[in-house]
């Protein structure tokens, strides 16, 4: 056995902008690490100018569910191009428009809206450290045996021993959507969770040549960032580096946000039109659970339609979600780390926080930083975490000076992280080799929420109201009784969900 410790560079180390990542920090299972900073949180765009939002790019909500029969070509025929349409619930996204462009669409009949595109920025962490370890397990389907597992204070926290020891590990039936920035869909922790057949990227021809131009033959789903592959392992992981909260459902890589380049430090970016394209395709194709461990605020004032009839931008994003709620998949995200009192924030909106029909999800973690097997008051409210009672619906480990630690992804072009891209996994002899990072964010309570829904599904079936319910009911009550502003109905316990 081995392990190795790379170094984020202090000229990379910066604050993290993302819905579930605030000051990120990798996990030294030598001696615990020290959060700098845990109060950035994520950036949206969203205005109807487009150097506010993406230039060219729109979204289009229809008075009706229905395309007419002539919309691709009337946008074609002023320049643009349709980046999809979605019968079934009346939306469409275009590009390559001028304001005049989005203008004669909004002024349409059959048109309600139309709004500038907007995005999520996921920053990089702060003074990471990238651990790496290389082994053959006793058994690879024991996530207990997991070669970091001593350092997972977060599925102590949630009972997941327990709830494995009855084997209670999910089904691999059940699928759920990660939208991130993608999977390394051959980290030994990941081979052979993820369904490609199904996964698919939303983002432009122009990010998907990336990933071939620097992994030739790789899928377009593969995490040329990081953050997807750590929150996909956090949902189900096949447990030889770093345990997750399953260890049989199956994973779908829904690709929404690009790695970003060296001239913007590797800022990646969540296009909106992708990320709900993205949610329309999972509902269609019958996923269980989706996670969205983005996000970002603004103010509602700065929603409003260029034309249309009100407040379109937030509108567009319901009728997203009502419709994924139909369809029977129930969509997880993160509340955010601004420490925003989401109950009393004026005129702000959190996406996807405040979407409706989803479960927004806040973070818990130790109250110091430890060594290994003692972690202090791990259901401790994180201080960076965006709360209030009337949006959060379950708390989960997030991580509060001791961060979540799950898989790195080899696919990373990020420079400071490119000894993630030293993994092997032999499915034969179950020898393997990898990586991980430790982080902190609500990004990393959404996943476990996530886990535990789909451990639900694989019990319920396809029924969002009864997995919320049975999420809610199995939760541990934390802080005042009954709804909370910081635990919502309380910290998940994947122990109690699985009927224990």
């Amino acid at each position: 056995m081995e392990f190795r410790k790379l170094a984020l560079p202090a000229a990379l180390v910066g604050g993290i902008a993302l819905a579930g990542c605030s000051a990120d920090r990798a996990l030294d299972p030598s001696a615990a690490a020290t959060v700098a900073s845990r109060t950035a949180s994520a950036s949206m765009v969203s205005a109807t100018g487009d150097d506010a939002g993406i230039a060219g790019n729109y979204l289009v909500r229809f008075k009706g569910n229905a395309i007419p029969s002539d919309f691709a070509a009337k946008v074609a025929s002023m320049g643009g191009e349709v980046i999809f349409a979605h019968a079934g619930v009346g939306v469409a996204a275009v590009s390559g428009l001028d304001g005049a462009g989005a203008d004669a669409l909004a002024g349409r009949s059959d048109v309600q809206a139309v709004d500038a595109d907007a995005y999520t920025t996921l920053e990089q962490p702060a003074d990471a450290v990238v651990e790496s370890a290389a082994a053959t397990p006793d058994s690879p389907t024991v996530p207990t045996k997991a070669y970091f597992f001593a350092y997972q204070w977060n599925m102590r926290a949630i009972s997941a021993p327990a709830a494995w020891a009855i084997g209670a590990l999910g089904t691999p039936t059940t699928r759920v959507g990660i939208l991130d920035t993608g999977i390394d869909y051959l980290h030994p922790d990941l081979y052979g969770r993820v369904d490609l057949n199904a996964s698919r990227s939303f983002l432009s021809a122009a990010e998907n040549a990336r990933v071939q131009a620097a992994f030739p033959g790789a899928n377009p789903i593969a995490d040329l960032h990081y953050h997807g592959t750590h929150v996909a392992a956090t949902v189900a992981s096949n447990g030889l580096a770093a345990a997750g909260v399953t260890s049989k459902v199956t994973l779908v890589g829904l690709k929404v946000c690009g790695p970003g380049s060296a001239a913007d430090n590797y800022t990646a970016r969540c296009p909106t039109s992708g990320t709900l394209a993205a949610i329309l395709y999972a509902s269609d194709i019958g996923l269980d659970v989706i996670n969205m461990s983005l996000g970002g605020s603004f103010q509602r004032v700065d929603a409003s339609a260029r034309g249309g009839n009100g407040p379109s931008f937030l509108a567009t994003i319901n009728r997203v979600m009502n419709y994924a709620n139909r369809k029977g998949t129930l969509v997880v995200v993160s509340a955010g780390n601004s420490a925003i009192d989401l109950d009393h924030d004026g005129n702000g909106y959190a996406s996807y926080c405040s979407a409706a029909g989803v479960v927004c999800v806040s973070a818990t973690g130790p109250t110091a930083p430890t060594s290994t097997n003692s972690f202090p008051n791990p259901d401790t409210f994180a201080s960076y975490s965006n709360y209030g009672r009337s949006s959060i619906d379950v708390a989960a480990p997030g991580g509060n000076y001791t961060p979540v630690y799950a898989a790195c992804s080899g696919f990373t072009i990020y420079p400071a992280l490119i000894g993630c891209q030293s993994r092997f996994y032999n499915p034969t002899t179950g020898a393997w080799s990898a990586t991980v990072i430790g982080i902190e964010g609500t990004s990393m309570a959404a996943p476990h929420v996530t886990g535990v829904a789909a451990l639900i599904a694989g019990q319920v079936g396809h029924n969002p109201s009864q997995i919320q319910a049975r999420l809610e009911q199995s939760a541990d009550d934390l802080g005042q009784p009954g709804t909370d502003p910081a635990y919502g109905k309380g910290r998940v316990n994947l122990a109690h969900a699985a009927g224990l």
